[in-house]
């Protein structure tokens, strides 16, 4: 099975879902599909918060990150104390490159992961891309994360590092956008007296919000509601691993530090004029789109979105 992955993968896309929970059950799922335990060296690319740190213990169960959301900071970093000692004590190492280039030459580090690799040792890197000019060759697995999540297997044409920054990085704005507006109108329906979300789903540029009950509510208005929020401009803070603040209402977040800073950030915010029913799961949705209108909207056809859940479906893509 592995020799097939390995033969077969050009890339794998999923939509980059919201959520602790959600994000390191993908992360399981990527390793249980892609990874081989002959891969030493597998690169994360994203910007701060995009929640590679989440995938990563997803992936790698039990691996002690050397820096993360939680300021949990491992000084002296284990790699370079076990590459200057020469006895590699970890099956598997990690680094934070663009933490740990505040302390230490790049070119330092890119010799001790191919020491760690040499002597048939594993390293997980975030921000790879600052690595790779030093190091000089490519990871074997690259995860990039931003609105999606994109896994690949490099080979001697690509993709490189930098070609996943490009997507990604520009990417990752529109995934702040939706959370923030998921956010609000799940506290617009709270408000309304609707009980909350039983499932979250994700589309592109936006969200779903499912129910076991068909809501009672006009769209129109919910929608009027939520605009009204986004207009008003209010800071948006994290307050704690559950919750954000939002002006002065504490709302509930499974993804708190994932946000714009500004409701007035959020671009173009608007709501299915119509309540799916999904006959797979007996649920009914609600889906609100942010950013340019899509392809599957037109004048004619204003509704017709494509609602693909992250966790149930995989999309294949031809970036590269």
């Amino acid at each position: 099975m592995v020799s097939l992955v390995h033969e077969y993968l050009m890339h794998a896309v999923y939509f980059a879902p919201r959520g602790r929970r959600r994000l390191m059950a993908l992360g399981s799922s990527i390793s249980q599909r892609y990874l081989s335990p002959l891969d030493k060296l597998i690169g994360f690319i994203g910007d701060a918060g995009a929640g590679k740190s989440l995938l990563i213990r997803g992936m790698f169960p039990g691996l002690e990150l050397t820096n993360d959301d939680d300021g949990i900071n491992v000084r002296p970093l284990p790699i370079l104390e076990d590459a200057q000692r020469g006895f590699f004590r970890s099956r598997t190492y990690h680094i934070d490159m663009r933490f740990e280039s505040a302390f230490t030459q790049p070119y330092e580090i890119a010799e001790a992961v191919k020491k760690a690799i040499d002597n048939e040792h594993r390293v997980v890197v975030e921000h790879f891309d600052l690595l790779y000019p030093y190091l000089k060759y490519n990871a074997s697995i690259l995860v990039g994360i931003g609105e999606e999540v994109i896994v690949t297997r490099p080979g001697i044409f690509g993709p490189e590092p930098q070609e996943i920054v490009d997507i990604v990085f520009e990417s990752l704005i529109y995934r702040k956008m939706a959370h923030t507006a998921e956010d609000i109108t799940s506290f617009v329906l709270h408000e309304m007296g609707l009980e909350e979300a039983v499932e979250h789903d994700d589309l592109k540029h936006g969200f779903v919000l499912e129910f076991t009950e068909k809501p009672k509510l006009d769209p129109e208005e919910v929608e009027r509601r939520v605009k009204e929020i986004i207009k008003a401009d209010r800071n948006i803070h994290y307050y704690d691993d559950h919750h954000i603040r939002v002006g002065g209402n504490i709302i509930k977040c499974t993804g708190p530090r994932l946000h714009v800073r500004r409701t007035g950030e959020v671009e173009n915010f608007r709501l299915l004029k119509e309540y799916k029913w999904d006959p797979v799961h007996k649920l009914y949705t609600i889906a609100g789109l942010v950013g340019p209108v899509q392809e599957e909207e037109t004048p004619e056809h204003p509704n017709q979105f494509r609602l693909i859940s992250g966790h149930r479906k995989r999309a294949a893509k031809t970036k590269f």
